[in-house]
């Protein structure tokens, strides 16, 4: 129970599972595991009852880069409560494969990086530079679910 030693030694608590808004249907699996890799569909920043949580809106516009920061710093959560409700021990990854960062923000907005570092300095200060170092894509969108700032997938390996 290493990585979850170390979430309680920085103050840090998993959420719940997802709950979607009313009237939402999800008809997937969070996690997909197949073949050693855990596939981690998108996730975003949760309330502490499972629900979406905000800031809502465009990073650059409605959201400064710093809350967009701290918001992927909670969809990184997000997604390590549903790895730990599929695999039963966050130790089990053995290493984090990719991470693919979406933020919603204006056409002029270039600063996606400096937000979906927040989810990978999570994901380094937990797992390490080895077993925490992983490829990333961080790219701007035109929108996202629900109004979310900020929604990231990943894979990684298991064993």
């Amino acid at each position: 129970m290493q990585i979850e030693g170390k979430l309680q030694d920085m103050g840090l608590t998993l959420p719940p599972p997802i709950k979607a808004p009313p009237d939402i249907v999800l008809p997937f699996s969070f996690v997909r595991v197949q073949a050693g890799i855990a596939y981690i569909s998108g996730h975003g920043p949760q309330n502490a009852d499972g629900s979406v949580a905000g800031p809502f809106g465009k990073v650059g516009v409605d959201v400064s880069i710093e809350q967009g920061y701290e918001a992927a710093q909670a969809v990184a959560l997000s997604m390590l409560g549903s790895l730990k409700r599929e695999l039963g021990d966050l130790d089990r990854v053995s290493a984090w494969l990719r991470l693919h960062g979406m933020v919603n923000c204006g056409p002029d907005f270039a600063a996606q990086p400096a937000v979906i570092n927040g989810c990978s300095d999570l994901i380094l200060a937990l797992y390490g530079a080895e077993r925490g170092a992983h490829a990333r894509s961080a790219v701007g969108m035109a929108s996202l679910p629900f109004n979310m700032c900020v929604e990231i997938e990943a894979a990684v390996a298991i064993d």
